[in-house]
């Protein structure tokens, strides 16, 4: 916390600033996505591409050293500078490079493209930026584990239409937001499986501009792998599939929290966040308890959802060999994308971990409406001894209504007493909520 403390008080706050810049997100995260590392990672990649143009004789090993020596010696202002007359960061860039590097200076970017330079990058920082979702994701789901495993076999009342149906148990109930962010997880490891840079193919893909090998030294040199195919840019449907997946994290977190906002409210009272001891609720209402964690990542979720549709649209407005309008776009959506996601997971985890289960508020609520999901036990008993199953159940639900009335009134429900039998009518939930907390356990293993 100090660290973040002593960021902040660096900042300018005399002007707009993202609230990413501060606020959301991680450190880590906000330096992969910083100009800083970009410019650093496209200097990695001319240097790779130089050192492989060394071996096909096109650079020489005095260029290539001279390269090498001045790699790290980034002045990003002087880069700014020289993109106000050039109005292109990737000539600025190499030009504010050459000017270091006076010797191999003039052979940087030699049979290059922009997004030779540029898309290669990206997927660099993606994979970056996929290590730590990963690593936050699977820390969130040992919390659910935890929780799963202690509540599994805790009765609660479910609700269908926000309206009281059969009882369930609190762990079964956990283990299905669980089990979102297990699909979520896997999601993510197709999108790191299939992840691939554009390679070094030039202006329109097809490599004409380089000799034989050059494409594979470099992307070796850099881990990634490449298309067979692409155009100028790398297949904008991988932005797609990233967006999607990270917004499906943000999907399965947003269900969670919406509904412990609901269990948090005093009628249901089952559920709560953690409170710290000098929080406040309100400035007007000192009792408050507000579930603001709960509904940071709802309002998140919503934002990291919109973004999905504007890479679908960059992969189908992409006119032939490319076109510049995603370029605007995706400087924002990709970075705040990760950003927000992030952002979920961090609070998920801390919320997901100091989560308040009320045993005595959730037992009171069983004993007032538990009695009603019995009656489907009593009109199975019923058919078994011989009873016409339509008429059994008429007569119950008329019962029932009457019932519901009295519980309207603020009486005790009438019903017979049926709560000792709601253990019975569980089903399979505690074991399924046990397999589910396995499973977890399997994945982090992995």
């Amino acid at each position: 916390m100090k660290r973040k403390e002593k960021f902040i008080s660096r900042l300018d706050f005399s002007e707009y600033l993202s609230v990413f810049s501060w606020r959301y997100g991680s450190k880590d995260m906000r330096v992969i996505f910083g100009e800083k590392h970009k410019y650093e990672l496209w200097r990695k990649i001319w240097v790779a591409l130089a050192k492989a143009q060394f071996k096909a004789k096109l650079v020489s090993k005095r260029e290539l050293d001279d390269l090498v020596r001045n790699q790290n010696k980034i002045n990003i202002s002087r880069i700014f500078e020289i993109e106000k007359e050039t109005k292109h960061d990737v000539v600025a860039a190499i030009r504010e490079y050459a000017e270091e590097a006076k010797i191999g200076g003039g052979k940087i970017h030699l049979g290059a493209t922009s997004m030779d330079i540029t898309d290669n990058t990206d997927v660099l920082k993606i994979k970056e930026a996929l290590i730590i979702i990963e690593e936050r994701l699977k820390k969130v789901l040992k919390e659910f584990k935890e929780k799963i495993e202690c509540y599994a076999d805790v009765p609660c009342l479910g609700l269908t239409h926000l309206q009281p149906a059969e009882p369930t148990t609190v762990g079964y109930r956990l283990a299905f937001y669980a089990q979102d962010l297990l699909n979520d997880l896997k999601f993510l490891e197709f999108v790191q499986k299939n992840l691939r840079g554009k390679g070094m193919k030039g202006a329109v893909g097809t490599g004409a501009s380089y000799q034989r090998g050059i494409e594979k030294a470099v992307m070796e040199s850099l881990g990634l792998k490449a298309f067979l195919i692409s155009s100028q840019v790398y297949p904008r449907k991988i932005d797609y599939w990233l967006l999607a997946m990270l917004a499906g994290i943000g999907s399965s977190l947003a269900k969670f929290s919406a509904d412990l906002r609901i269990l948090q409210s005093p009628m249901l009272g089952e559920w709560s966040e953690p409170l710290t001891e000098k929080q406040v609720g309100s400035s007007a209402m000192p009792f408050k308890r507000n579930p603001i964690n709960a509904e940071k990542i709802c309002s998140l979720a919503r934002y990291l959802l919109f973004l999905t549709p504007v890479a679908l649209e960059n992969n189908s407005l992409s006119y032939l060999e490319r076109t510049l309008d995603d370029s605007a776009n995706r400087r924002i959506i990709i970075p705040e994308a990760f950003l927000t996601a992030e952002e979920i997971l961090i609070t998920a985890e801390k919320l997901i971990n100091g989560l308040v289960i009320n045993e005595d508020k959730i037992r009171d609520n069983l004993r007032q409406y538990a009695p009603f999901a019995a009656m489907e036990m009593t009109l199975i008993d019923a058919v078994k001894q011989g009873a016409d199953r339509q008429k059994a159940h008429e007569a119950i639900r008329k019962r029932a209504m009457k019932a519901w009335e009295a519980v309207q009134r603020g009486e005790k429900n009438p019903l017979p007493d049926e709560f000792l039998k709601v253990k019975k009518h569980l089903g399979q939930a505690p074991t399924r909520a046990r397999k589910c907390a396995k499973m977890i356990e399997i994945c982090l293993r992995q």
